[in-house]
């Protein structure tokens, strides 16, 4: 089977960055900042809404795609395959990913196009299907694939936990398929779901089982919803087991994965997990100081900076872990 190469990658994030004291004056809530930097680690973020810019899921995800496209040195013309990883699609339907293809490519052409929905697993479980679709057909040489997301389009006046935490962005990488012998690939996906937990914080309006009417809206029950709170420790009991699995799913020591790209939702999460892992808490790049919580995005997006900034090289293991509502957890391992 053909190898798997990462050629490219690329981030976008609308606007001004907005630090906390200026996000409580933007949106007109108070909440406890310091502590919001301190355990969750997230200092600054970039919302379009309060910027007052024009731009949703689907220009976000354009243009970390044009980012990586042009760090990849390839044409748009040349993709055979367009993903978008998101929960907060452009639109229900189409697909926001048929949207960035016609951007890209200006009209028909021979090009898969299509949304995973994993809630903030979105762009791990992409990555998988795109890196699977790549080795299993030899016409497909190209793939984007971006997790995009725009939860404060959702987030409701007066929601100060929804303003704090949730941000606008989307990172993008350019796949190709390669020479078994470049020394890149994708080893292994591991996946976990509960669709039990479906009712803990998610988007409901707007879909099939309740339709946005005025009687909503009049209520307020639209937009980002916390039905029940999140148990504060899930995380740091999954991952663990999620990547030990994964590595052992393909072969390889702990040890040797050189990075681990978590989910950016928690500074403090994320040193616990490589605690308990027994790994060095540098190993995890976190962006969250930056960009806020960015759900499917924050992966993609914490993998660019730590590749620019050369915590990431050719040849090192990297290990992707992301949980999201639903529940949903995915994870990939590959060598850059």
């Amino acid at each position: 089977m053909a190898g798997i190469r990462i050629r490219g990658t690329g981030v976008y994030a609308p606007g001004e960055p907005i630090d906390n004291q200026e996000l409580m004056r933007l949106a007109g809530v108070e909440f406890d900042a310091e502590r919001l930097e301190a355990k969750v680690g997230i200092k600054a973020r970039h919302i379009a809404r309060l910027r007052g810019i024009d731009e949703s899921s689907a220009d976000f995800a354009e243009k970390a795609v044009r980012a990586a496209l042009a760090d990849a040195d390839a044409d748009p013309d040349s993709l055979d395959l367009v993903i978008v990883g998101t929960d907060t699609p452009e639109y229900v339907s189409p697909a926001t990913a048929i949207l960035v293809q016609g951007r890209l490519q200006g009209g028909q052409r021979d090009c898969a196009a299509f949304d995973v929905s994993s809630s903030c697993a979105s762009f791990v479980t992409a990555l998988d299907a795109a890196a699977r679709m790549l080795a299993g057909d030899s016409t497909r040489k190209l793939a984007a694939v971006v997790g995009v997301y725009n939860m404060p389009a959702h987030v409701r006046a007066g929601d100060a936990f929804g303003w704090s935490i949730f941000a606008d962005g989307a990172g993008a990488v350019i796949l190709e398929r390669a020479d078994p012998d470049s020394g890149s690939d994708y080893l292994a996906g591991s996946f976990v779901a509960d669709g039990t937990q479906w009712d803990y914080i998610g988007v409901y309006a707007g879909g099939t089982r309740k339709p946005v009417t005025r009687e909503l809206l009049d209520a307020g029950t639209y937009g980002l919803e916390l039905l029940q709170r999140l148990p504060g420790d899930r995380n740091v009991k999954l991952w663990p087991k999620v990547v030990r699995g994964l590595c052992g799913k393909a072969g390889v020591s702990l040890a040797d994965v050189a990075a681990f790209v978590f989910t950016q939702i928690n500074r403090s999460v994320i040193e616990q997990v490589m605690d308990e892992l027994g790994r060095p808490r540098a190993l995890a790049p976190m962006t969250m100081d930056r960009y806020g919580y960015t759900g499917s995005a924050c992966v993609p997006m914490a993998f660019h900076h730590a590749v620019k900034e050369g915590r990431i090289r050719r040849g090192d293991l990297v290990a992707f872990c992301a949980s999201g509502a639903g529940l949903a957890v995915g994870a990939n391992l590959f060598r850059y």
